[in-house]
């Protein structure tokens, strides 16, 4: 668009929020001094000042602007690197050689493929060339432990990630993807307000960085977007034909603060709700309680869909309902679930008592 202009390895070195200027280090290679000589006093890179109307920083989980906008807001912040580390690991597509290929996959590709082990897991998703993206989560103890001894890589994975080895990916290829793919960390970010005043805000994963175990970040971020302009859009709408700049000042600022108010419950509640789903993923598939309450819940959505029930993950995933009450709807039907069970048991204690008395009386 003809108002809009691009400036790429320009780095935020400073925000002014009240006077609405930032200044930018263009870090580009033509600007930047490559004498080899250490002795040379070598020139800080030029600054440039701008002025703005309103700064949107959606520039990551280690976002300049939120730290910039900490030294105007009342900001709470918390962060957290849980105790797991993730590596990337790949499944080439089956080839046309391969008889028992799915359609040219190695594994279904209607499926998320999880091999979960207690308190680490591996999965694996399927791509549109027939290759599946891999990654093993894993607390970093145990990475560790396979450095330290390397031979013990492959026996760790045919112990707990059984037909990995071999039928979909060669040994060779294990160990040359756990030893070439980095180990990363894994970061959680919560914080509020996402505003100051009338002149920043910030969205996606500067707001609400989320372990990736319920594959929402992105999606999380978008819904930023969409209710960000939705709230601006509205608030622009209130105004008289001719505003002046106060009265466009007070609605933007309006327009913010309802949208801290409005997605704040439900980016904390997205990053609890991923953070839990590792648990599922990685153990609870195993338990039979969770596979019964998960098949009831299925089965009622599927033949009674007028009750309301549904899984946590289809309305997470596939649903517009927001975040915060998918908790609440989740919660809700977990008690109705258990009150229900307790009642069938109940009920069937007190019929086979029932049975048992009259036999006896007979």
């Amino acid at each position: 668009m003809p108002n809009v202009k691009l400036l790429f390895n320009h780095k935020l070195t400073g925000a002014d929020l009240k006077k609405k200027k930032a200044w930018l280090e263009d870090q580009s290679k033509d600007n930047k001094d490559t004498s080899s000589d250490t002795h040379v006093d070598k020139k800080r890179i030029a600054e440039k000042e701008i002025s703005f109307d309103l700064m949107i920083g959606a520039d990551g989980a280690h976002s300049a602007v939120r730290f910039h906008l900490m030294k105007y807001a009342r900001l709470s912040f918390q962060q957290e690197y849980i105790d797991t580390l993730w590596s990337e690991f790949h499944i080439e597509a089956a080839g046309p050689s391969v008889s028992s290929s799915i359609d040219g996959f190695k594994l279904s590709p209607n499926h998320l493929h999880i091999w979960p082990a207690g308190d680490f897991m591996f999965i694996a998703i399927p791509s549109m060339d027939k290759s599946f993206t891999c990654t093993l989560f894993m607390a970093e103890m145990h990475f560790k432990a396979i450095d330290a001894d390397p031979s013990s890589l492959i026996p760790f994975f045919e112990k707990n990630f059984p037909g990995i080895v071999g039928r979909l990916i060669s040994a060779e290829e294990v160990r040359k993807q756990y030893d070439t793919n980095p180990h990363l960390p894994l970061i959680s970010i919560k914080c509020s307000p996402y505003h100051y005043a009338s002149s920043a805000v910030i969205l996606g994963d500067a707001a609400h960085a989320m372990v990736p175990f319920y594959g929402q970040g992105m999606n999380a971020g978008l819904e930023d977007v969409r209710t960000l302009f939705d709230i601006l859009d509205t608030h622009n709408a209130q105004l008289g034909p001719n505003p002046s700049p106060i009265e466009r000042e007070a609605a933007r600022a309006s327009a913010l603060a309802n949208y801290t108010a409005l997605r704040t419950p439900d980016a904390h509640a997205i990053n609890d709700l991923a953070m839990g789903n590792y648990r599922e993923m990685r153990s609870d598939v195993r338990s039979p309680f969770y596979l019964l309450r998960k098949g009831i819940e299925e089965r009622l959505d599927y033949y009674f869909p007028s009750l309301g029930f549904a899984t946590q993950y289809s309305r997470v995933s596939f649903e517009n309902q927001r975040y915060s009450e998918v908790q609440k709807s989740v919660k809700k039907q977990g008690e109705i679930l258990g009150y229900s069970g307790f009642g069938l048991v109940v009920a069937s204690v007190a019929s086979a008592a029932a049975l048992a008395w009259r036999w006896y009386r007979r």
